[in-house]
């Protein structure tokens, strides 16, 4: 077989720090690592940004035109295919033109475990077109193996094509001094720490409820999202920066995760990295992710919360325990990893179709 010719929708590489990106780009940087017979064609509508690795085997396709719709349905599928692609990768919306060649990734199917969730537009087009999407690809890829239960648990058609490729922690949060969340802060008292855009998935509202009862400072960071949160008596900080964020990360003395689901949960793994305690929820992979090396509560209850957070908090040495663990836990992880398993992906799809 000659060299493969892999495009990639690179749209969100390289871009914003959210989890699609984090994803996105620590996959191009596991690629890059690989020895590989292949060429990869990265796709975008912008130029390309400075996150994104220098490799002799990367194209950086700049196509403008049309607007994201119609960028996903047609012009990417149609460009690739003039390019003689023999594999065509995309998140979520796979278009009827990859044809036998399409793979897509689908990091969750939330949307279907907890309606209630999402915004009612959102709700119908993911409902719409992600199964259609799942039923035409010709691997479908996730994150976690929580994810692969899910997605073949409510699109029967991805059975038995859905392949596991799981994440890495962001390639931007590193172990940080207290300096800049000291600064940042104001104080250097002790603190807990939650991050996430404020969706309704996240249930943030209860790592505000149980910080309040427990008597500890929350400190909250991330985008605006929407919900009906109320976060009186937190530390509301907004969107920070990678440096910023990984010392929040590295000074805080608890980390909470009350997500009523996820895929994979990448927060995780970045508390691990900086050596940041976690306590979680069991919504969706969070406890797959974590394995031993966080307290996994069993119940939504903001007062058993509270009481766990009292508990670890006047123990030093099982918060210790925890950052070992975790430390532990998160080098288990890799984004050549990722890319590997990804590749072995493209590999499956362009032989059957050689």
């Amino acid at each position: 077989m000659s060299a493969l010719r892999i495009a990639i929708d690179a749209r969100l590489a390289g871009g914003a720090w959210t989890g699609d990106s984090s994803y996105w780009t620590g996959l191009l940087h596991g690629l890059s690592e690989l020895d590989a017979d292949a060429r990869f064609l990265l796709f975008s509508n912008v130029a390309k940004p400075a996150g994104i690795p220098n490799c002799d085997k990367f194209e950086w396709i700049e196509l403008s035109g049309g607007n994201q719709r119609w960028w996903s349905v047609a012009r990417f599928p149609l460009e690739a295919r003039k390019r003689r692609a023999s594999v065509i990768q995309t998140q979520y919306n796979l278009s009827p033109l990859a044809g036998r060649i399409g793979i897509t990734t689908l990091h969750d199917v939330s949307f279907f475990i907890g309606p209630e969730w999402f915004r009612r537009k959102d709700l119908f087009l993911l409902r719409r077109f992600v199964p259609q999407s799942a039923r035409r690809a010709a691997r479908v890829l996730t994150v976690s193996e929580t994810s692969r239960g899910d997605i073949e648990r409510f699109i029967p058609a991805a059975r038995g094509k859905t392949v596991v490729t799981p994440l890495a922690c962001p390639l931007h949060i590193q172990p940080n001094g207290p300096e800049v969340a000291r600064a940042l802060l104001g104080h250097d008292e002790p603190y807990l720490l939650t991050v996430g855009t404020r969706w309704p998935r996240k249930n943030m509202q209860l790592a505000v409820d149980a910080a309040r009862l427990s008597g500890f400072r929350l400190v909250v960071t991330g985008k605006p999202g929407w919900g009906e949160e109320k976060f009186e008596g937190v530390q509301a900080v907004g969107y920070v920066d990678s440096e910023t964020l990984s010392s929040l990360y590295s000074a805080a003395s608890l980390y909470l995760a009350p997500s009523r689901h996820e895929g994979f949960g990448l927060p995780l793994l970045e508390a691990f990295r900086c050596g940041c305690p976690v306590l979680c929820s069991s919504g969706g992979a969070l406890p797959e992710v974590a394995a031993a090396a966080a307290v996994v509560m069993p119940t939504w209850d903001p007062q058993s919360w509270a009481e766990a957070i009292q508990k670890l908090m006047n123990d030093s040495s099982k918060l210790n325990e925890l950052r070992n663990k975790g430390r532990e836990r998160v080098s288990q992880f890799s984004w050549r990893e990722t890319a590997r398993l990804t590749m072995a992906a493209y590999e499956d799809v362009a032989r059957a179709n050689a």
